[in-house]
């Protein structure tokens, strides 16, 4: 295949994707996305990371969505325009990595899987999740790697240990492709002959030194600003115990409902990267083989992280199967070329590169080529309050300044940002809270105390399962303390979630009387006035 041949299809490919996202541009932000929209909304006020919100992610997604809203305007579409950049990019790294490890036509199969697969609601691939952001960065270290190891260049080893560096601040999963990679130069498979012990030790540890050198700066800064002891705690400590709460067979159970939501819509594909796998072992490239075995225990070690395998985490997957697809796809040629069908040689493992590509899309065609945003949103989150969030924001948006603070009491981030207001405490989730950990009811004394002392003009209760989560043993002490405090306001808002119809809206005087009839509602509360 042509270079030029090969980018053309490139291009084809990436841009069928980016107009869909086009498409997808105003499909309201789910919990994560407000979450990091919240606090990338915040940066850009001079509030730093952990300031004013609560959270075990790393700070890296926050500047990401910081630097997308300061692009592309402070609104729904700017962030899922950031999205569209990143994912279009990623592609184009897939195609120079897999061209450099294999050639032009398998880097050609494996970029237009991906961007076919970025974008599967299957893997909830049109929010801009932190994956997303994770794989630009781990997609480009693991391409400059192996120019630094083929050419022995420690700037481009450098440069690798850097992006990998900036992979593990978007998300901590970004970890396992840092740890690959040095595993990759501790092999030490490049040149003829190969390095010796002695400087395969020096470049991994140039690599960790490089990779770990973003995660300091970050440090240093937070130290600067105040915020450090608030990060380490959600980062590591709480963190080390939301990761550790998820048992053997409740993590095999997790696997088997995720695999059953994102496999059938990629059957070719995983097919073909099962045919890949098989030929990969008895690859006489040695180089290669190591590379993308690496590649690929770093993925499902990044993917089960936790054992909670949401649908999302398998977008970490993607880098290794489409690889191990696009050599699945050649292997296949190379039977058929040695059969008594050679004909097929060419057309079938085409026929069936191009299916593998278009399965995922078709499969979810109606969100991806028909419904509109709010349709979208309920076809992939149901019933999660996520369009309802626009309404109950606009609503104490044009009632309240600047200066004024809004409680959420429950796990809907985006209501924040859509406001534009400020939390009246750092909790912006309460998952944390119904959790069965040592620090669940400290955090709820800490968000009550906060709460208070804010002194927040509106309240926000949401009475939704999914926004909670609680188990049966979690402490209820958040609820009995909400019970007595919305008595301080006024109820001015209520949202009602009805199955299979449109959510009744009611306001002001009408929001008094309402009696909500779902098991999905949230609530909107103004504080009292004095002689009301």
């Amino acid at each position: 295949m042509s270079r030029r041949l090969a980018w053309s299809l490139v291009s084809l490919a990436v841009l069928a994707a980016v107009a869909i996202r086009l498409r997808l541009l105003e499909v309201p932000l789910d919990r994560d996305e407000g979450e990091y929209a919240y606090v990338g909304q915040l940066l850009l006020q001079g509030v730093p990371p952990y300031g004013g919100a609560y959270t075990l992610k790393l700070p890296g997604i926050y500047g990401a969505y910081a630097a997308s809203l300061a692009l592309f305007g402070r609104t729904v579409a700017g962030v899922h325009l950031g999205l569209l950049v990143v994912s279009a990019a990623t592609a184009v790294l897939v195609y120079r990595l897999v061209a450099r490890l294999a050639g032009r036509a398998p880097g050609v199969v494996a970029s237009a899987a991906f961007a076919a697969l970025a974008i599967n609601p299957r893997l909830l691939g049109t929010a801009a999740y932190a994956e997303h952001f994770v794989l630009l960065h781990a997609v480009g270290g693991l391409l400059a790697l192996l120019r630094a190891t083929e050419a022995r260049r420690p700037g481009w080893l450098v440069a690798s240990g850097l992006l990998l560096g900036v992979a593990l601040l978007m998300k901590q999963s970004g970890a396992f492709f840092a740890a690959g990679a040095v595993a990759y130069v501790l092999l030490g498979r490049s040149g003829s002959p190969p390095p010796a012990w002695p400087e395969r030790i020096r470049a991994a540890g140039a690599l960790l030194l490089a990779a770990l050198g973003p995660f300091a700066a970050v440090c240093l800064l937070l130290l600067a600003a105040g915020t450090f002891g608030t990060f380490w705690f959600w980062t590591f400590a709480y963190a080390a115990e939301y990761a550790g709460a998820t048992d053997l067979p409740t993590g095999l159970g997790n696997l088997r409902r995720a695999l059953a939501a994102v496999a059938p819509s990629s059957s070719v594909l995983l097919a073909l990267a099962a045919i890949g796998t098989a030929a990969l072992a008895r690859d006489a490239d040695r180089r290669r083989r190591d590379f993308l075995l690496l590649l690929l225990a770093a993925s499902v070690l990044a993917t089960a992280a936790g054992l909670h395998f949401r649908q999302h985490y398998f977008l970490l997957m993607l880098p290794a199967v489409v690889t191990l697809a696009a050599l699945g796809a050649r292997a296949v040629a190379g039977l058929l070329a040695a059969s008594r069908v050679p004909r097929l040689s060419a057309g079938l493992p085409a026929a069936l590169a191009a299916i593998a590509v278009l399965q995922p899309v078709y499969a979810s065609r109606a969100v991806l080529l028909e419904l509109g945003p709010v349709q979208v949103s309920r076809a992939i989150y149901g019933r999660n309050p996520f369009p309802e969030s626009i309404e109950i924001a606009r609503y104490i948006r044009e009632r309240t300044g600047q200066a004024d603070r809004v409680a959420v009491v429950g796990s809907e981030p985006q209501i924040y940002f859509y406001a534009g207001r400020r939390s009246a405490t750092g909790h912006i989730y309460t998952y944390p809270l119904m959790e069965l950990h040592r620090y669940a009811l400290a955090m709820q004394r800490e968000m009550i105390r906060e709460i208070e002392g804010a002194n927040p003009k509106y309240l926000v209760f949401v009475s939704a399962p999914r926004s909670w989560l609680p188990k049966p043993q979690s402490d209820m002490t958040i609820f009995h303390w909400f019970e007595a405090y919305q008595r301080g306001f006024i109820r001015v808002g209520v949202v009602d979630l009805l199955p299979g119809r449109e959510p009744v809206y009611a306001w002001d005087d009408e929001a008094a009387r309402y009696t909500p009839r779902s098991d999905i509602w949230l609530a909107v509360y103004e504080r009292r006035r004095s002689g009301r």
